[in-house]
């Protein structure tokens, strides 16, 4: 089965002269695999999803947004929205990252408002849904993803529910070393599993993509997405090295 290998570039690419390398080094280590079974999404800063898309036109490389605001257009100094980045090649966004929750008080209706948009516009949301350390250790992590994917995707039909690509991400993994076990990622997809087929019935269930995203990296990618049967990963740190990201590639594609 193809996996789905994200890039969340996050806020980082801060001029010309670093986007040009890194698009230059991503060819160049591209050029040298053979990815037949990975669908690649690069989610550069809005910024640069133009130029992302215009210059990497490999088959299985698509581009993402990291953000969109939940209306079309309108008086909303600074924001971006999900016409604007179709318009220039996405054809992701990630909706609900723990970090937008963490530093702009995003939470379940807001993310529930910018799958809506996203969907309307023929934009493929990547939702991430975790718990935090806290949650984990007060044995609520299971109600806190329950709660986050039914108020995510409240009011959004089975047949649209399953262009969604779920990401779990456990928030006390992101930009940490810590890594939860195949174990416990596997107790999450199972989660994710029952809950979907309860609400959209078994053959939508299996078809939706459930990721892991949290401080993927080469070494631990068979741990985090092969052994507990993973759909893919959405990876950051180790995103912004071409070449440390396409080994995970690689490693999946394998």
């Amino acid at each position: 089965m193809q996996k789905i290998i994200i890039a969340n570039l996050k806020m980082n690419l801060l001029t010309l002269a670093e986007r040009e390398r890194y698009i230059e080094s991503f060819k160049k280590e591209l050029k040298n695999k053979n990815l037949a079974n990975s669908q690649i999404v690069l989610c550069p800063p809005a910024v640069h999803v133009e130029y992302f898309s215009k210059s990497l036109k490999a088959k299985n490389v698509s581009i993402g947004a990291q953000n969109i605001f939940s209306e079309e257009r309108g008086s909303y100094t600074g924001e971006i929205s999900a016409p604007m980045v179709k318009s220039v090649g996405a054809k992701y966004v990630v909706i609900g990252h723990s970090e937008r929750k963490k530093y702009f008080f995003e939470n379940n209706q807001t993310a529930n408002a910018k799958i809506k948009i996203a969907l309307k516009n023929g934009l493929v949301p990547v939702f991430c849904v975790g718990e935090t350390k806290e949650e984990r250790l007060s044995g609520s992590a299971a109600d806190v993803i329950m709660k986050q994917i039914v108020e995510g995707l409240a009011d959004v039909s089975s047949a649209k529910i399953q262009s969604v690509v779920i990401v779990y991400e456990p928030v006390w993994a992101v930009g940490s070393d810590e890594t939860p076990t195949g174990n416990e990622i596997l107790e999450a997809k199972i989660l994710l599993r029952k809950l979907f087929s309860h609400a959209c019935g078994p053959e939508v269930a299996n078809k939706i993509k459930i990721l892991y995203g949290g401080s993927v990296k080469a070494k631990t990618v068979g741990q985090v997405c092969l052994e507990p049967g993973m759909d893919g990963v959405l990876v950051g740190r180790e995103s912004l090295i071409p070449s440390e990201f396409l080994k995970i590639a690689e490693t999946l594609d394998s």
